[in-house]
């Protein structure tokens, strides 16, 4: 099993997110590059926590939609 993700770090990634939905997407390693072009503090490891946490959300969210979706045409 993998670590866990802190809650402090959870809390600034859905800041981002709601600031910026369309900036990232289910590929870490493009979170990754929008993180760092974002230029805030944040070292680099709380950088790639986020961007995993973020990836990870969004793949949640999309696999949600798509089974509610299924579900309702079935």
């Amino acid at each position: 099993m993998g670590k866990a993700v802190p809650r402090a770090v959870k809390q600034r990634a859905m800041v981002l997110l709601e600031k910026n939905p369309d900036a990232f997407s289910e590929d870490f390693e493009k979170n990754k590059a929008v993180l760092r072009e974002l230029s805030l503090p944040f070292s680099k490891v709380e950088q790639n926590l986020m961007a995993g946490f973020i990836a990870r959300k969004l793949a949640k969210s999309k696999k949600k939609v798509t089974s509610k979706e299924e579900v309702q045409h079935g």
